[in-house]
Protein backbone atom coordinates (compact mmCIF):
# COMPACT_ATOMS: atom_id res chain seq x y z
CA UNK A 1 0.00 0.00 0.00
CA UNK A 2 1.30 3.82 -0.89
CA UNK A 3 1.32 6.39 1.10
CA UNK A 4 1.64 10.08 -0.23
CA UNK A 5 5.11 11.93 0.50
CA UNK A 6 5.31 15.42 -0.21
CA UNK A 7 7.23 18.44 0.87
CA UNK A 8 5.87 18.81 4.20
CA UNK A 9 6.65 15.48 5.30
CA UNK A 10 10.25 16.34 4.57
CA UNK A 11 10.38 19.63 6.43
CA UNK A 12 8.34 17.21 9.54
CA UNK A 13 11.24 14.72 9.53
CA UNK A 14 14.15 17.56 8.72
CA UNK A 15 12.30 19.54 12.01
CA UNK A 16 12.41 15.88 13.85
CA UNK A 17 15.85 15.25 13.79
CA UNK A 18 17.31 19.04 14.32
CA UNK A 19 14.96 18.54 17.33
CA UNK A 20 17.23 15.28 18.16
CA UNK A 21 21.08 16.45 17.41
CA UNK A 22 19.90 19.80 19.58
CA UNK A 23 18.65 17.63 22.57
CA UNK A 24 21.51 14.99 22.22
CA UNK A 25 24.38 17.99 22.26
CA UNK A 26 22.25 19.60 24.99
CA UNK A 27 22.72 16.53 27.06
CA UNK A 28 26.17 15.93 26.09
CA UNK A 29 27.25 18.75 27.43
CA UNK A 30 25.54 18.52 30.86
CA UNK A 31 26.90 14.75 30.68
CA UNK A 32 23.25 13.29 30.51
CA UNK A 33 23.88 11.30 27.55
CA UNK A 34 23.14 7.84 28.67
CA UNK A 35 19.83 9.29 29.86
CA UNK A 36 18.74 10.56 26.77
CA UNK A 37 19.58 7.49 25.01
CA UNK A 38 17.65 5.51 27.46
CA UNK A 39 14.67 7.68 26.70
CA UNK A 40 15.46 7.14 22.67
CA UNK A 41 15.39 3.37 23.53
CA UNK A 42 12.66 3.63 26.07
CA UNK A 43 10.02 5.37 22.93
CA UNK A 44 11.01 2.93 20.23
CA UNK A 45 10.14 0.62 22.63
CA UNK A 46 6.39 2.30 23.85
CA UNK A 47 6.16 2.86 19.55
CA UNK A 48 6.99 -1.08 18.74
CA UNK A 49 4.33 -2.04 21.66
CA UNK A 50 1.67 0.11 21.05
CA UNK A 51 1.72 0.82 17.41
CA UNK A 52 3.52 -2.68 15.66
CA UNK A 53 2.66 -5.01 18.25
CA UNK A 54 -0.61 -3.77 19.11
CA UNK A 55 0.07 -5.19 22.67
CA UNK A 56 -2.82 -3.06 24.88
CA UNK A 57 -2.10 -3.96 28.45
CA UNK A 58 1.91 -3.53 28.08
CA UNK A 59 0.89 -0.68 25.51
CA UNK A 60 -1.64 1.20 28.35
CA UNK A 61 1.36 0.71 31.28
CA UNK A 62 4.18 2.43 28.72
CA UNK A 63 2.07 5.60 27.92
CA UNK A 64 1.21 5.85 31.60
CA UNK A 65 5.29 6.10 32.52
CA UNK A 66 5.69 8.06 29.17
CA UNK A 67 3.35 11.15 30.82
CA UNK A 68 4.62 11.17 34.07
CA UNK A 69 7.95 10.91 33.03
CA UNK A 70 7.56 13.70 31.35
CA UNK A 71 7.07 15.58 34.06
CA UNK A 72 9.70 13.85 36.13
CA UNK A 73 12.28 14.57 32.93
CA UNK A 74 11.02 18.35 33.37
CA UNK A 75 12.51 18.77 37.25
CA UNK A 76 15.45 16.43 36.64
CA UNK A 77 17.01 18.86 33.73
CA UNK A 78 15.09 22.15 34.40
CA UNK A 79 18.53 23.84 34.58
CA UNK A 80 19.13 22.57 30.91
CA UNK A 81 15.77 23.91 29.57
CA UNK A 82 16.15 27.07 31.23
CA UNK A 83 19.68 27.22 29.80
CA UNK A 84 17.77 26.36 26.30
CA UNK A 85 15.12 28.99 26.54
CA UNK A 86 18.15 31.60 27.60
CA UNK A 87 19.84 30.86 24.42
CA UNK A 88 16.49 30.98 22.06
CA UNK A 89 15.69 33.78 23.44
CA UNK A 90 19.09 36.05 23.24
CA UNK A 91 19.66 34.53 19.44
CA UNK A 92 20.99 37.17 17.56
CA UNK A 93 17.80 37.63 15.46
CA UNK A 94 15.48 37.50 17.86
CA UNK A 95 17.48 40.18 19.90
CA UNK A 96 17.81 42.04 16.48
CA UNK A 97 13.89 41.76 16.32
CA UNK A 98 13.52 43.22 19.94
CA UNK A 99 15.62 46.00 18.91
CA UNK A 100 12.94 47.33 16.44
CA UNK A 101 10.71 47.97 19.06
CA UNK A 102 12.92 49.80 21.59
CA UNK A 103 13.72 53.04 21.23
CA UNK A 104 17.05 54.53 21.61
CA UNK A 105 18.20 58.50 21.15
CA UNK A 106 22.04 59.76 21.17
CA UNK A 107 21.09 60.30 24.98
CA UNK A 108 20.97 56.04 25.28
CA UNK A 109 24.18 56.00 23.51
CA UNK A 110 26.07 58.28 25.48
CA UNK A 111 25.25 56.97 28.39
CA UNK A 112 26.08 53.40 26.53
CA UNK A 113 29.76 54.44 25.85
CA UNK A 114 30.00 56.12 29.45
CA UNK A 115 29.99 52.88 30.77
CA UNK A 116 31.88 50.69 28.47
CA UNK A 117 34.78 52.91 28.12
CA UNK A 118 35.82 52.34 31.91
CA UNK A 119 35.66 48.81 31.44
CA UNK A 120 37.61 48.37 28.22
CA UNK A 121 40.25 51.05 30.16
CA UNK A 122 40.05 49.24 33.19
CA UNK A 123 40.63 45.77 31.34
CA UNK A 124 43.62 47.15 29.14
CA UNK A 125 45.50 48.83 32.62
CA UNK A 126 45.08 45.84 34.32
CA UNK A 127 46.09 42.99 31.23
CA UNK A 128 49.46 45.28 31.34
CA UNK A 129 50.00 44.98 35.00
CA UNK A 130 48.79 41.08 34.38
CA UNK A 131 46.30 41.74 37.63
CA UNK A 132 43.45 39.02 37.69
CA UNK A 133 39.54 40.08 37.34
CA UNK A 134 36.72 38.96 36.46
CA UNK A 135 33.93 41.34 35.17
CA UNK A 136 30.08 39.91 34.57
CA UNK A 137 27.60 42.79 32.39
CA UNK A 138 24.30 41.79 33.11
CA UNK A 139 21.98 42.03 30.24
CA UNK A 140 17.92 40.58 30.28
CA UNK A 141 18.78 37.77 32.99
CA UNK A 142 18.36 39.75 36.52
CA UNK A 143 21.68 38.55 38.75
CA UNK A 144 20.31 39.44 41.96
CA UNK A 145 21.17 35.95 43.09
CA UNK A 146 24.71 36.64 42.02
CA UNK A 147 24.84 39.84 43.57
CA UNK A 148 23.72 38.51 46.77
CA UNK A 149 26.96 36.53 47.44
CA UNK A 150 28.98 39.51 47.21
CA UNK A 151 29.30 42.98 48.81
CA UNK A 152 27.10 45.66 47.89
CA UNK A 153 28.69 48.64 46.10
CA UNK A 154 26.33 50.19 44.27
CA UNK A 155 28.58 53.01 42.38
CA UNK A 156 28.98 54.53 38.92
CA UNK A 157 31.22 52.62 36.78
CA UNK A 158 34.70 54.40 37.00
CA UNK A 159 38.18 53.20 35.29
CA UNK A 160 39.74 53.63 38.95
CA UNK A 161 37.13 52.26 41.03
CA UNK A 162 37.43 48.87 38.79
CA UNK A 163 41.29 48.85 39.49
CA UNK A 164 41.66 49.56 43.06
CA UNK A 165 38.85 46.79 43.95
CA UNK A 166 40.72 44.00 41.63
CA UNK A 167 44.09 45.40 42.84
CA UNK A 168 45.86 42.68 44.86
CA UNK A 169 45.87 43.50 47.92
CA UNK A 170 42.51 44.53 47.69
CA UNK A 171 39.65 42.13 50.22
CA UNK A 172 37.43 42.25 47.32
CA UNK A 173 39.64 41.10 44.46
CA UNK A 174 38.52 37.65 44.49
CA UNK A 175 35.30 36.70 43.05
CA UNK A 176 33.15 38.80 40.39
CA UNK A 177 32.23 42.25 40.02
CA UNK A 178 28.47 42.37 38.71
CA UNK A 179 27.77 45.40 36.58
CA UNK A 180 23.77 46.44 35.50
CA UNK A 181 21.65 49.26 34.74
CA UNK A 182 25.18 51.71 34.48
CA UNK A 183 25.51 51.01 38.27
CA UNK A 184 28.90 48.66 39.98
CA UNK A 185 26.46 46.46 42.26
CA UNK A 186 28.54 44.56 43.69
CA UNK A 187 32.03 42.74 44.15
CA UNK A 188 33.84 39.69 45.38
CA UNK A 189 30.69 37.94 44.16
CA UNK A 190 30.55 33.51 43.37
CA UNK A 191 29.91 32.52 39.70
CA UNK A 192 28.99 28.91 38.83
CA UNK A 193 32.13 27.22 37.36
CA UNK A 194 31.32 25.37 34.47
CA UNK A 195 32.43 21.95 33.84
CA UNK A 196 32.69 21.99 30.55
CA UNK A 197 35.48 19.06 29.78
CA UNK A 198 36.76 21.19 26.29
CA UNK A 199 38.09 24.32 28.11
CA UNK A 200 41.77 24.69 27.39
CA UNK A 201 43.94 23.59 30.33
CA UNK A 202 45.74 27.11 30.27
CA UNK A 203 42.48 28.76 30.86
CA UNK A 204 42.06 29.22 35.21
CA UNK A 205 38.98 29.11 37.84
CA UNK A 206 38.31 32.65 36.93
CA UNK A 207 37.70 31.77 33.30
CA UNK A 208 35.76 28.61 34.16
CA UNK A 209 33.36 30.70 36.22
CA UNK A 210 33.08 33.44 33.26
CA UNK A 211 31.92 30.73 31.33
CA UNK A 212 29.32 29.06 34.16
CA UNK A 213 27.59 32.36 34.67
CA UNK A 214 26.97 32.75 30.66
CA UNK A 215 25.82 29.21 30.30
CA UNK A 216 23.02 29.89 32.79
CA UNK A 217 21.80 33.43 31.73
CA UNK A 218 22.40 35.97 28.97
CA UNK A 219 24.96 38.02 30.49
CA UNK A 220 28.44 39.14 29.08
CA UNK A 221 31.96 37.75 30.88
CA UNK A 222 34.82 39.74 30.76
CA UNK A 223 38.09 38.13 32.15
CA UNK A 224 41.64 39.27 32.63
CA UNK A 225 43.98 36.34 32.95
CA UNK A 226 46.50 36.92 35.95
CA UNK A 227 48.96 34.88 34.24
CA UNK A 228 49.43 36.53 30.76
CA UNK A 229 47.31 39.37 30.67
CA UNK A 230 45.06 38.32 28.12
CA UNK A 231 41.86 39.34 28.14
CA UNK A 232 38.54 37.05 27.14
CA UNK A 233 34.63 37.57 26.70
CA UNK A 234 32.44 34.94 27.50
CA UNK A 235 29.17 34.98 25.80
CA UNK A 236 26.48 32.34 25.79
CA UNK A 237 28.63 29.72 26.92
CA UNK A 238 31.68 30.39 24.20
CA UNK A 239 34.69 32.18 24.48
CA UNK A 240 36.46 35.09 22.82
CA UNK A 241 39.95 34.82 23.46
CA UNK A 242 43.02 37.37 22.90
CA UNK A 243 40.76 40.46 22.44
CA UNK A 244 42.08 44.31 21.76
CA UNK A 245 40.32 47.34 23.13
CA UNK A 246 38.74 47.71 19.60
CA UNK A 247 37.28 44.47 19.91
CA UNK A 248 36.10 44.35 23.54
CA UNK A 249 34.77 47.41 23.09
CA UNK A 250 32.94 46.34 19.94
CA UNK A 251 31.47 42.80 21.90
CA UNK A 252 30.38 44.88 24.72
CA UNK A 253 28.62 47.69 22.36
CA UNK A 254 26.74 44.95 20.40
CA UNK A 255 25.76 43.16 23.43
CA UNK A 256 24.66 45.47 26.11
CA UNK A 257 23.30 48.31 23.47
Amino acid sequence: MFFEFGIKDVIDIVLVAMMLFYIYRLMKESRSLNVFMGILVFIVLWLVVSQVLEMKLLGSIMDKVLSVGVIGLVILFQEDIRKFLFNLGGHQRIRAFRRLFAHTDGRDKERLKQTIMPIVMACMSMSKKKVGALIVIQRATPLDDIVATGERIDAAVNQQLIENIFFKNSPLHDGAMVIASERILAAACILPVSHNLDIPKELGLRHRAALGITQESDCIAVVVSEETGGISAAIRGEFQLHLSAEKLESILTTGIG
